[in-house]
């Protein structure tokens, strides 16, 4: 059986490199000419151009892995059904569940493989990826620092420091604000639960107002709501703030912990903590799927049937994923039932077929 795996296994791992590599290169060229005209308007360089598609290969293969298992499964035992090998094994009284191991091993070695790249690699590559658009081709000064205690900000002679921004909601929570006079001395201080974009300026909410004389004596007021001038809108701190893609797991885990602890809703975050566990199964359930299909009936082999099945089963699930996801994080359904959704839906999908194969 030793020498009938390596076979399998080799088999299964020439389909599993052209499809995979076939797969990154498509990605890379459609986000090429999607993003052409950006790179022409900002007059990138070569080089800039360069770096950017080098910097985006890890999040691409982080996308693109469970399709390329997917249809290597499928051609895999699709070929193999077709040649009649399959039959030539079966009569040597070997079961078809015998012949999934190795494409069950390597998917196995793969879904934690995905895991500890999503971990240690790919938050990396997202981040440079960004940083190299704004920075290095749109020219875009990024003047604060996100950290996981706190988020900083450096606006027109004010120094913004503040716990979350909701995106969605365009809300400061948690902010403190810094108003310097021209030699740097403190002029006042603002410390707000939250401030919230109305319209074309920011209400606060349960505010301590600081004002500092020139001895620097304090002299406070407190409001439950003001209206406060800044030039800084939403766009400026969305800049700044670090979505989910760009944190591992641990990463998101201790900025979910420290958030909750401040009393600030993080069921949205919960979503994507889920979901960085509940992604890298998918390969191993993909696989089940791509090996049923193929071994159905021995003579159902054909590259381009293994191919549009590859293609249905792999758009089924990215839009399924996509929309519990997206329900998830608007409160409709609880965060772990959103990220794991999907897989429980294709396992089960997977065992049916897994059981009835012939």
């Amino acid at each position: 059986m030793k020498l009938l795996d390596r076979y399998i296994f080799k088999t299964y791992l020439n389909f599993f490199i052209i499809t995979f590599m076939s797969f990154i290169s498509l990605y890379m060229i459609v986000d090429f000419f999607q993003r052409f005209r950006m790179f022409l308007s900002n007059h990138a360089s070569i080089i800039q151009m360069a770096s950017y598609m080098v910097h985006s290969v890890p999040q691409i293969i982080s996308f693109v892995l469970p399709a390329a298992v997917l249809l290597a499964s499928l051609l895999t035992y699709s070929s193999l059904s077709r040649f009649s090998e399959i039959t030539a094994m079966k009569a040597n009284g070997i079961s078809l569940y015998r012949l999934s191991v190795p494409a069950l091993a390597v998917a196995a070695v793969l879904s934690i493989f995905l895991f500890f790249f999503n971990e240690l690699i790919t938050p990396a590559s997202i981040q440079e990826t960004n940083r190299i658009v704004k920075e290095d081709i749109q020219k875009q000064k990024i003047r604060g620092l996100f950290m996981l205690n706190k988020i900083w900000y450096h606006g027109s002679k004010t120094i913004y420091s503040y716990r979350m921004f909701d995106t969605e909601k365009n809300i400061l929570r948690g902010v403190t604000i810094h108003r310097m006079n021209p030699d740097f001395t403190l002029k006042t201080r603002i410390d707000a639960r939250s401030a919230e974009w109305q319209g074309n300026h920011w209400v606060f909410h349960d505010l301590l107002i600081t004002s500092f004389d020139e001895n620097q004596a304090p002299f406070p007021q407190w409001h439950k709501e003001q209206v406060i001038d800044l030039p800084e809108t939403p766009d400026n701190f969305k800049k700044l703030q670090k979505d989910a893609d760009m944190m591992g797991y641990f990463e998101l885990k201790q900025y979910i912990e420290k958030i909750r602890a401040e009393g600030y809703q993080v069921s949205k975050y919960l979503v994507d903590l889920h979901g960085k566990i509940a992604y890298p199964f998918v390969t191993f359930i993909l696989v089940i799927i791509g090996m049923s299909f193929s071994l159905r009936s021995e003579r159902s082999g054909g590259v381009m049937q293994s191919i549009g099945v590859g293609i249905v089963i792999g758009f089924s699930y990215w839009i399924v994923h996509a929309l519990l996801m997206s329900v998830g994080k608007s409160g409709v359904l609880p965060p772990c039932l959103a990220a794991w959704g999907s897989n429980i839906l294709f396992a089960c999908l997977a065992a049916f077929l897994f059981v009835r194969m012939k």
